[in-house]
């Protein structure tokens, strides 16, 4: 049993978090809610009221006829400050739907309502639901935002996408359904810990991300479909955490986390070098890249004219392994994890296959043959494999929550221990 939190701005999305309430309660849970002035217009407080059996605040001003507790503590004598207390009592804090306009309070560190005073106050774990028209989720505004919150240790679950509030719209910025947003508000529980310190404080992880371009000449290459999206997410979900990140960036045109550090590369020679250069230095190795098999053994200079391209043959050579490569680099107690992107039944065999021969601590396998799931699209569906486990496969969701996943699992190698006792409520989010 856990005591959340819930704060609920302006938004069509606010009837959704009756239904997280009412799954909450049912969880064993007891549940607080606190609302800005305009989620008024969308639910009223006596809604959540009846479903919590607590008073609900929405003036920072207002007296807590609860006193600041939960349903299952006892009420003080004296008045506590409201946004003070809660926070204290609480286990979470969910903002679910959380506006364009509130995301921008708190990222700003603005506290002029309720919701965005305890947000102000929390060393929970604050978790940010956004739910927003399609537009808005998108602008640069809210992207920054939304990565200030990330940088600091705050929860930012990723929009739907679907069909939005207004007629016949359609994009991301749908809010998570209610059974995702308690699934995410029992794993911050399940860390037990305040925003700091972070579960990947004080440890250094090497990321490579997107996809080498081998040279036909200076305008051609051989190349392939990686957008880097994957690589991007666990470097920011890392950073996020408190890992001090590097990432290998092989020709990614995404937008870079000033938390992160960025080593840009194109090919795999230079993937190789720089991975290198950096991997000692690194706790763990998370290889998310798709790294060429085969380079053009004699690139020509300048550009190939037509003339010259009529049965032309280009022959390729091999390029080094970089995983199995990095077997003489490596010491003690350091991480390493691949990827496999393999079609269909294959898949797992292969992937099994690369872990063993690599000499990988875990493999992420990724099926090619599904257009929805991978390569340029923001979902995935993967499957984990650890050296002498059972294949694990994760519920599929977008890359960001995928990256959460495989962060988890290497939190769990890189500390044996302290995951052993997260069922206790030491594991720190």
């Amino acid at each position: 049993m856990a005591r959340i939190l819930l704060g609920v701005s302006g938004g069509i999305a606010a009837y959704k978090t009756l239904e997280f309430t009412r799954l909450a309660i049912k969880a064993g849970h007891v549940v607080r809610v606190v609302q800005t002035p305009d989620s008024e217009h969308f639910v009223g407080r006596s809604s959540y009221e009846g479903i919590t059996g607590a008073p609900v605040l929405i003036n920072q001003f207002e007296a807590d006829p609860a006193g600041g507790v939960f349903q299952d503590q006892e009420r003080p004598a004296h008045d506590p400050i409201a946004h003070l207390e809660l926070v204290a009592n609480c286990d979470v804090y969910l903002l679910a739907p959380a506006s364009a306009n509130t995301i921008a309070k708190v990222s700003a560190g603005m506290a002029d309502n309720m919701v965005t005073a305890l947000a102000l106050t929390c060393r929970k774990p604050l978790i940010v639901a956004p739910a927003m028209n399609n537009d808005m989720y998108l602008s640069a505004a809210t992207r920054e935002n939304i990565e200030t919150l990330r940088r600091r240790g705050v929860t930012v679950l990723d929009p739907g996408t679907g069909e939005l509030a207004s007629k016949g719209e359609y994009g991301v910025g749908r809010l998570p359904e209610p059974q995702e947003l308690l699934d995410a508000v029992e794993r911050a529980i399940a860390g037990g810990a305040e925003y700091a310190p972070r579960s990947l404080d004080g440890l250094k992880l090497l990321v490579s991300a997107g996809g080498t371009r081998e040279p036909i000449d200076e305008v051609r290459f051989v190349g392939n479909r990686s957008s880097g999206k994957m690589g991007f997410a666990i470097a920011d979900q890392a950073a996020a955490r408190g890992a001090e990140v590097t990432v290998v960036a092989a020709n990614v045109a995404l937008a870079r986390n000033p938390a992160v550090s960025y080593v840009n590369v194109s090919t795999a020679a230079e993937l190789e070098a720089a991975v290198r250069e950096h991997f000692i230095a690194t706790d763990a190795l998370i290889m998310a890249a798709a790294v060429a098999d085969f380079t053009p053994a004699a690139p020509s200079e300048g550009k190939i004219k037509k003339a010259g391209r009529e049965g032309m043959e280009i022959e390729l050579v091999a390029t080094n392994d970089v995983l199995k490569g990095l077997k003489d680099l490596r010491r003690e107690g350091q991480v390493v994890v691949g990827f496999a992107a393999e079609a269909g039944e294959a898949l797992l065999p292969e992937a099994q296959r690369k872990l063993e021969s690599k000499g990988l601590d875990m493999i992420v396998a990724n099926d090619i043959a599904d257009p929805t799931i991978g390569f340029e699209v923001d979902a995935n569906q993967v499957t984990l494999i650890t050296a002498g486990g059972e294949p694990e496969r994760p519920p599929r969701g977008t890359k960001s929550q995928i990256a959460s996943v495989i962060l988890d699992r290497v939190e769990a190698l890189l500390r044996p221990a302290a995951s052993q006792s997260a069922a206790e409520g030491s594991r720190r989010v």
